[in-house]
């Protein structure tokens, strides 16, 4: 790229090398991660039972189809405002830096996840769940950015790979909170949505604005002051999609889609596909909502084991082999598992696999997104091409509760395993993805010139972070 600066790291670095600011940028963001994660997670654990009683509030029959339908739109909204979210906020914080924009965005899904336990109608809910979409749509591409930039060593990857490990411990959480008090309804699930709120104390106290993004915000301010101009202060959505960022956006764009596709299919609807499975047996409805707290703990052991390991593989293997082993486990597991009738106990057995290839895919789009973009450009890079992701996959939940009618007799599984193939495109943006493994993250021209105040800032961020 003609604007960026990369080299390759040689010095080898022991973890006790890693400094106390480098810990808990990680645990603050991780912990945000989680929390998101255990929002989203409550909400797929409960869609049934608050389609069964808000669908007859709203005049609409609360069967199979509808549940499926309206149960999907409202899934659909949250990731559209998921998509939306993360571009605004993605903006933002290259604007204005990453921990003020990580902290609103953190208050926002929390509180409109938990204000959701008082709709009476589904286009409440559906509402409530756009405007906390907007929030959550913060915290991956923001968090990314963040932890890569203060993780500039040889441990990057890693550091990512388990920061993203907290959305599936999230989702692992919320499966554990839902067997012992699912019981009470879902309206108190919901309402324990507001913890990730008190998180924003943590992160405002303890976590550091990068001096990467600083030295940045304060250059493009600088030469804003004595009238300059560069080509890095076009709107970054302008510089994202010209060259030299285009082919690269493309590329972190069609893998994040693909991802994202083939894992809101399957972790929308497999809680139903148990559930049904359980109706049929005949068994009553709290052994059918043990079953499926017991599967989600499961899918998401296997979630959290390949999103901590996608880092230490690509580092082992390169990026682009990592991505090919988790879109191969992942196929491998959706075709076994949902096109065919199973027992119980073959779901325990294969939603881990499951697990671990859907999430994997998930963590290496933002372990392998900040290797893509500079700073000034990053938060947006990732935000944009996995909002763009989220805007096409926010109809995969929809068209899979909408096909299992029309075409599968309400099959849901069959209708998964159709949605989730198309998951199968990120495949295309692999074949152009660059290797990045073992390169430095690309980094904006340094600012020119004795006068520009943020040159301090960037040796500052070389002697503090980068190794």
């Amino acid at each position: 790229m003609s604007n960026t600066v990369t080299g390759h790291h040689r010095e080898v670095r022991r973890p006790r090398d890693i400094t106390r600011t480098q810990w808990l940028v990680l645990l603050g963001t991780t912990m945000g991660w989680a929390l998101d994660g255990f929002s989203g997670s409550l909400y797929a654990l409960v869609l049934g039972p608050a389609m069964s009683e808000l669908l007859p509030h709203s005049g609409i029959r609360a069967d199979a189809s509808g549940v499926g339908l309206y149960g999907g739109l409202t899934v659909a909204l949250f990731l559209a405002g998921w998509a939306v979210g993360g571009i605004l906020f993605g903006v933002l914080a290259d604007y204005f830096g990453r921990v003020r924009v990580l902290s609103a965005g953190v208050i926002t899904y929390a509180v409109f996840t938990a204000l959701a336990a008082f709709t009476d109608t589904w286009w409440q809910l559906g509402a409530l769940r756009f405007v906390a979409g907007l929030g959550s749509g913060v915290e991956a591409p923001v968090g990314a950015a963040l932890v890569a930039e203060v993780w500039r060593n040889r441990y990057r990857a890693r550091a990512c790979g388990v920061m993203m490990s907290g959305y599936a411990g999230g989702f692992f959480v919320a499966a554990l909170a839902y067997e012992f008090l699912g019981g009470h309804g879902w309206r108190l699930m919901l309402g324990l949505a507001v913890a990730p709120a008190f998180l924003v104390w943590f992160i405002r106290r303890y976590v550091p604005e990068p001096p990467e993004i600083r030295t940045v915000i304060a250059a493009r301010q600088a030469r804003k002051a004595q009238g300059h101009t560069a080509p890095e202060d076009r709107f970054v959505l302008r510089r994202l999609l010209a060259p030299p960022f285009l082919s690269r956006t493309l590329v972190a764009t069609t893998l994040a889609t693909g991802s994202l596709i083939a894992f809101w299919s399957v972790s929308t609807w497999y809680p139903q596909i148990i559930r049904h499975a359980a109706a049929v047996d005949g068994l009553p409805s709290h052994t059918a909502d043990s079953h499926v707290a017991v599967a989600s703990m499961l899918f998401n052991a296997g979630g959290v084991l390949g999103y901590a390991s996608w880092g230490f593989l690509a580092d082992a293997v390169g990026r682009r082999k990592a991505f090919a082993v988790s879109f191969a486990v992942s196929t491998a597991g959706v075709v076994y598992l949902f096109p065919f009738q199973h027992g119980h106990a073959e779901f325990l057995l294969a939603l881990p696999v499951v697990g671990f290839g859907l999430f994997g895919a998930l963590s290496g789009t933002f372990v392998y997104g900040p290797e893509l973009f500079p700073a000034s450009v990053r938060a947006t890079g990732l935000a944009l091409s996995n909002s763009v992701g989220r805007l096409i996959t926010a109809s995969g939940p929809l068209v899979a509760g909408v096909i299992a009618v029309s075409w599968f007799d309400g099959d849901l599984g069959l209708a998964t395993t159709c949605v989730a193939a198309v998951g199968l495109t990120a495949a295309i943006g692999l074949v152009f993805a660059p290797e990045t493994r073992g390169a430095d993250l690309p980094c904006d021209p340094l600012p020119a010139g004795p006068d520009q105040a943020t040159a301090p800032a960037a040796s500052h961020t070389t002697k503090e972070i980068h190794s």
